[in-house]
């Protein structure tokens, strides 16, 4: 069966007028824009004319990202009304690669989170329960893939926003090598950490939707000069991994760890073996001290970065009675505009970076940011991939730890060493637990620039945890079937 590009896109539109407003994944939605975009690429279809090997598949992309004429809020007040006056570098070359724009997702308030729940406009649910968290803090792209509103969706990932969603909401997320994207034109939470990466159903189209976004861009001066990885032909290629070694980390999993994570953890370690990999434990050491640099490191830069929202040239502005001076405005603004999330991690930051703490607090984390990458070098030379679960839990219920802010953090914490240390990260579904029936995600990572390797590990594993299960697990959430009937 074939379709045109508009009547795919028109489909998914007339999707997302039906099942959003459930699910709030999407912040906007540009109809128009698409339509045009998938009129555009019938045409030149019909006419004969080359086109790219996604031209014409409709996209949703994190409202993270700048779009030309679009609004761009991520996720917060201070930008409710920001229509910015070009695009991201991402935003270009889905635009040169024909693809629909079907508008942009929900997510946690600058990149700040792990359920949406601290978006300024909402929260997102889980089309597997509507009463959970999508995951954060790209949760509305998870979660309009995973209810199949869109088939491919753009995320940022800071400590795990791309994985650790896919992992709640039976997807397929990766963080690239940082680098390996442009993040020019993306609102940016923490420049040393912030990755642009695909989200989609299989990993064969994250593989497609990789090579789309990846490559240099001279915009970035983080960006790597090299050719994007030959990730497209690792996740279509041979599923035969005779003579791979697979690291899983002592340090990641055990206390702490839902016994239906760890179940699906364990048999999907079982058919790697049978795949023709050796499993091999590995340690590294100091990734127990992640998330408390994490947590340093983050705040610090987003202190920084968010600096820049004062009110006088752009952003939400809030003016007090009478004759308030330019900083009396600028408080009054981002008390008004900022959420409470934002402000925690603001005061976090400029408290660790501030003098007589900087060394205490923020040094001493880059330096145990410096051993966390030499922990991965090191296994790295004894395996070609490591492996653990992608998340300690399943979805949890909305508003069960919006209160406790440790508890939240907590869900990124085997997500995290990746950001700090760069190296490319996937989290495929690998079953549902027992406990809730709700989704699991095994988590893959690669060394620096070997993004293949999580593809062709990763497509491997798909392919056989889909014939030992009797189908993708995104097509058995409970959500969706009912609304497919």
């Amino acid at each position: 069966m074939t379709f045109t590009s508009v009547e795919l896109t028109q489909a998914h539109l007339d999707r997302i007028g039906r099942i959003d407003p459930a699910l709030n994944a999407f912040l906007l939605v540009d109809a128009e824009g698409a339509l045009a975009t998938a009129a555009n690429v019938d045409g030149a279809r019909a006419a004969g004319e080359e086109l790219p090997r996604l031209a014409g598949v409709p996209v949703a992309v994190k409202d993270i990202a700048c779009t030309k004429g679009m609004t761009t809020t991520a996720g917060s007040r201070m930008l409710e009304h920001f229509v910015p006056p070009y695009d991201a570098t991402i935003v270009t070359r889905l635009r040169e690669a024909r693809m629909p724009i079907l508008g942009k997702t929900n997510m946690d308030e600058f990149a700040m989170g792990s359920s949406t729940e601290h978006s300024a406009f909402g929260p997102t649910r889980n089309p597997w329960d509507l009463d959970r968290i999508p995951g954060g803090s790209g949760g509305g792209s998870s979660a309009a893939v995973a209810a199949y509103l869109a088939p491919l969706a753009i995320g940022s990932d800071t400590g795990g926003s791309i994985r650790q969603p896919a992992a709640v909401t039976g997807s397929v997320g990766v963080k690239p090598t940082y680098g390996g994207v442009s993040r020019y034109g993306v609102i940016a939470l923490a420049s040393s950490l912030d990755q642009i990466g695909p989200c989609a159903r299989t990993v064969a189209d994250a593989a497609l939707l990789h090579e789309v976004i990846g490559g240099h861009d001279p915009m970035d001066s983080t960006s790597i000069d090299a050719p994007v990885p030959p990730v497209v032909a690792a996740a279509t290629g041979t599923r035969d991994l005779t003579g791979m070694k697979v690291g899983v980390v002592r340090e990641i999993g055990g206390e702490g760890y839902q016994d239906g994570v760890l179940r699906r953890f364990e048999e999907a370690l079982e058919l790697l073996r049978g795949l023709g990999a050796e499993i091999v434990e590995v340690s590294c050491p100091h990734f127990v001290y992640a998330m408390a640099a994490y947590y340093l490191i983050q705040p610090s830069e987003a202190s920084s970065n968010l600096a820049r929202y004062d009110a006088m040239r752009y952003g939400a502005r809030t003016t007090p009675e009478g004759s308030p001076s330019a900083e009396q405005v600028m408080a009054a603004s981002r008390d008004e505009a900022f959420g409470d999330e934002v402000k925690r991690r603001i005061i976090l930051g400029t408290y660790a970076l501030s003098s007589g703490y900087y060394d205490a607090y923020y040094g001493q984390a880059q330096k145990v940011r410096t051993l966390i990458a030499r922990d991965f070098a090191a296994a790295f030379e004894q395996v070609d991939v490591l492996v653990s679960p992608t998340t300690p839990t399943t979805a949890f219920r909305i508003g069960d730890k919006l209160d406790d802010p440790m508890a939240m953090y907590l869900n990124d914490i085997a997500t995290i060493p990746a950001n700090l240390a760069g190296v490319p990260g996937m989290s495929i579904p690998s079953g549902v637990a027992e406990e809730d029936g709700l989704p699991v995600g095994v988590q893959i990572l690669a060394p620096a620039m070997e993004d293949q390797r999580l593809y062709a590990v990763g497509a491997a594993l798909e392919e056989r945890l889909r014939e030992v299960q009797g189908g993708y697990v995104i097509e058995k959430a409970p959500q969706i079937e009912e609304v497919r009937a």
